[in-house]
Order: structure tokens, then C-alpha cells, then sequence
């Protein structure tokens, strides 16, 4: 065949420039025999592949692994190490913008949490932040390992929903720390039922003591409530926004001693629209939050501040040229009499009203009332 005798002349070919460069040893007649077999076993899988045109040498063809590999279906590699043409498509899917503000937010949540579930369960408890990741909201749910409590809350100012989840090794976890269990021995876990009512319960004012840190959180930077809505177990039940809309999930990690579990936050986009330019904004430590040492510094000093105040009887509008003309020994006469009120000013801002009298040896005035800033407005 064609093939075959294409294969044995490019054997030779390779075997004589072998026995060219080296003087016919042992490496090139190795390297002939390589090239004549893998030609061989290239004939005996691809039989029926045509020839190519021009160069007389069949084309190399990828094997199953590298045709996966390329296109990012690898199967020892997980959901977040995407590689290929597929991390490709899906780039677009989580390239969602960065909110750094939100961020600063969940920080506080981290700080205050602890503190509230250490007063919640008398025990030690540490919170911290895992990571915080934007996905689809229908990815998200796909990804709730089960069994776990979702707690569906709404953000009364915002008028959205979020979603609280709690899986189930913290569910055992508060339950055995809130009933008296054991320190240092890992908490019970009964898998295979449903969450019976006194679970439910626990769990439930855990989430209230959550929801009111996260309201306290947000509080520096847009004041909002963040109300308990209801309690799910099935997450088709917890379905708050479309699957394709967008989310910002933070993933919570509390420990107590040898117990302990995962919290999840999850936020739409939608909800946090209404202060989406907030979050937006670069954290400054002096433009967030509340610093009450400067505070109570700043009004110490201005309560000492010295500031000049005026006394205005009254007010003339005169032409310039009169002005100019104005010498030693003119008088200017007041409209006001003696039982006129006296407007007190700071610059160019009044501040009191009152009536000009005297006490001892000065003349002083007696404030009456608040002078209106825009009075002559109205």
C-alpha cells in the first residue's frame, strides 16, 4: 500500500541522517526503530484515515485526555479550577464588580459576632471570615450541602431579601452548647431525620442574634433592619431571587472549642442596589464608623473655642458717592429706639434676638429668641 511504503521510506530517510550524524551507533538505529514502530501502530488505529496532502505524514491526533483538558472537562479537577475553553465561558459568569466597602462591613460583622454568640452561648466562641465570592443565586443553591437550615430574612429599608444559611455541624454544635453538652467532646449528630421543633427553635434565635449584628454592621454606613422572615429546610423553599441573578455570598466559620460549623451569607445584588455607590467607595478609617475618642476631643476644644459675636442695631443702605463723602463729625442716624430688638451675629450668621440694656456699667443685651437664618428668604 501506499501507506505503507510512504512509512518505510520515511524509516530509511530517518535512519540513514542517523547514521549520517553519528557514524551508524547504537542511538540512531534506536531512534529509526522508535519512529518505524510508532508508524506502525499509527496504521494499525487509523486505517482508514486519508493521507495528508503535501507531506506525505498522517496529521497527530489528540487523544480522549488532552480533547478533555482542552475543552476543561477534566475530571480530577473541581468547580473553581476551571481550565480551557470552559473557564473561557464562564469567565463572564462571575466577573461581577468588587464592592470594597462591603467588605470593611463584613469585618465589623466578624468582630461583632463574636463577641454576641460569646454572650449567647457562654461559651468561647471565634468567628472568622473564610472568603467572600460572588455567584449566580441558582449555582449557589446547587452547592448547599444538606441537610441544613436556611433562614430567609428581608431588609426592611432596602425592601430585599437575603438568605442566611446554617449547615449542619453547627446545628449540632449550638444545640449541645445551648442543652448543656459536655466541653471538649465533639457534639451528636443524628443524620437521616428531619430537624425537630426544639432544633428549629435553637437555631432560630441564633439567627435573630446574627441578623441583629449584621443591622449593626451596616449601621455607619446606611442604617437598615434586617427582619427574620421564616425558616427552610429545603432550599426550593429558600428560593429568594431568580437562578441567574447575581450574589455576594460570605462564608462564616465559627468554632467553639471542639464544636462548631459553617455560616453562610448570601446577598442579591438587587438588595444591595440601594446603597450599590456606597459600597462602592474606598474605605477611610476617618469617613467610617464612629471614632468616640475624637469625638469626645473635638468637643471638648470646640466648647473652649472663642468666637467674636455683633451686636446689630441697625442696617443702611447709602450710595457710595455718600460713603466717600463721609468726615469727621457726621452723624449717621439709627432707625431703632431703645426698645428696638438687637439682631446678635456671628460674621454673617445671626444666632439670637434680644432686647439692649444695661448692667452695672455696660451696655448688654438680653437674648429673647433664635434668630431665623433664611428670614429674609421668607
Amino acid at each position: 500500500m501506499a501507506d505503507e511504503d510512504d512509512d518505510d521510506a520515511l524509516a530509511a530517510e530517518w535512519e540513514a541522517m542517523a547514521g549520517d550524524d553519528d557514524g551508524g551507533d547504537d542511538g540512531g538505529e534506536d531512534m529509526a526503530a522508535e519512529w518505524e514502530s510508532m508508524l506502525g501502530d499509527d496504521d494499525e488505529e487509523e486505517g482508514d484515515e486519508e493521507p495528508a496532502v503535501g507531506g506525505g505524514t498522517s496529521a497527530r491526533v489528540l487523544n480522549q485526555d488532552e480533547i478533555d483538558s482542552l475543552l476543561g472537562f477534566d475530571d480530577g479537577s473541581g468547580a473553581g479550577d476551571q481550565s480551557g475553553i470552559q473557564a473561557i465561558i464562564n469567565s463572564s459568569m462571575v466577573a461581577y464588580e468588587r464592592l470594597p466597602m462591603l467588605e470593611v462591613v463584613f469585618d465589623r460583622l466578624v468582630r461583632m459576632m463574636s463577641t454576641s454568640l460569646r454572650n449567647f452561648t457562654s461559651d468561647n466562641v471565634e468567628v472568622s471570615l473564610d472568603n467572600i465570592l460572588s455567584l449566580r443565586f441558582g449555582d449557589y443553591l446547587n452547592s448547599i450541602p444538606l441537610p441544613a437550615m436556611l433562614g430567609v430574612f428581608k431588609a426592611e429599608e432596602w425592601d430585599n431579601y437575603g438568605l442566611l444559611t446554617v449547615d449542619s455541624a453547627l446545628i449540632y454544635s449550638i444545640v449541645d452548647v445551648l442543652l448543656g453538652g459536655r466541653r471538649g467532646t465533639a457534639a451528636m449528630r443524628i443524620e437521616g431525620r428531619p430537624y425537630t421543633t426544639i432544633e428549629r427553635n435553637l437555631v432560630e434565635r441564633m439567627i435573630h442574634v446574627v441578623l441583629g449584628d449584621l443591622s449593626a454592621a451596616f449601621d455607619p454606613l446606611s442604617p437598615v433592619t434586617f427582619r427574620f422572615e421564616r425558616l427552610e429546610t429545603n432550599p426550593r423553599f429558600a428560593t429568594i431571587a431568580r437562578h441567574a441573578n447575581a450574589a455576594i455570598v460570605a462564608k462564616l466559620r465559627i468554632d467553639m472549642e471542639d464544636r462548631g460549623g459553617r455560616l453562610e451569607l448570601l446577598i442579591p445584588y438587587a438588595t444591595l442596589e440601594p446603597v450599590r455607590e456606597l459600597l462602592l467607595q474606598m474605605f477611610m478609617g476617618e469617613k467610617f464608623g464612629r471614632d468616640s475618642i475624637w469625638e469626645n476631643h473635638l468637643a471638648n476644644e470646640l466648647w473652649q473655642t472663642h468666637v467674636n459675636l455683633l451686636a446689630v442695631l441697625d442696617e443702611q443702605v447709602m450710595p457710595l458717592g455718600d460713603v466717600i463723602n463721609l468726615e469727621v463729625g457726621n452723624r449717621l442716624v439709627l432707625n431703632t429706639s431703645p426698645t428696638s430688638p438687637v439682631e446678635v451675629r456671628c460674621g454673617d450668621v445671626p444666632l439670637f434676638k434680644g432686647m439692649m440694656g444695661r448692667k452695672g456699667d455696660r451696655i448688654a443685651i438680653q437674648v429673647r429668641d433664635r434668630a431665623r437664618i433664611n428670614e429674609e428668604e421668607s
